[in-house]
């Protein structure tokens, strides 16, 4: 019984643990840095909120991710050096416009094949009804 009121208090004491990190705004030394942070944190996505870029997210790995994304930008990689890196940590999934590749193939023709698939059935229907018959007889007189 003594255990388990023991490791129930080390259960509730776990929150207390979280790592609590900088929230400050970020600081650019130039212009151009900052319009290459922007450009970059707005094609990328927040991977916790999947909806938001990293510009637009408050979750805390956006944050994590732009500072990460500042530093190594001061440390001299180029914007396509970032985008491998986060894709090696992430996946494609990071990125707003993924490449082409045998794994993204279904994200960026299946909306074209769901199209033409229901174009075909559409044509297959209207392929089996009967030409010559009659419209039914409105009985009912009223229009």
């Amino acid at each position: 019984m003594r255990s388990l009121l023991l490791a129930l208090l080390m259960l509730l004491c776990l929150p207390l643990q979280a790592q609590v990190t900088d929230r400050r705004p970020l600081q650019f030394q130039s212009e151009l840095e900052e319009r290459r942070f922007r450009a970059l944190a707005d094609e990328l996505r927040c991977v916790m909120c999947q909806n938001q870029s990293l510009a637009d997210s408050d979750a805390q790995i956006a944050v994590d991710l732009r500072r990460e994304i500042l530093q190594m930008i001061r440390d001299g990689r180029s914007d396509a050096e970032i985008r491998d890196f986060l894709v090696a940590r992430y996946g494609e999934f990071v990125l707003y416009r993924p490449g082409i590749s045998a794994a993204t193939l279904l994200l960026w023709f299946g909306p074209l094949l769901v199209l033409a698939g229901g174009g075909w059935i559409l044509w297959r229907v209207a392929r089996s009804r009967p030409r010559d018959a009659a419209p039914p007889a409105d009985d009912t007189g009223d229009w």
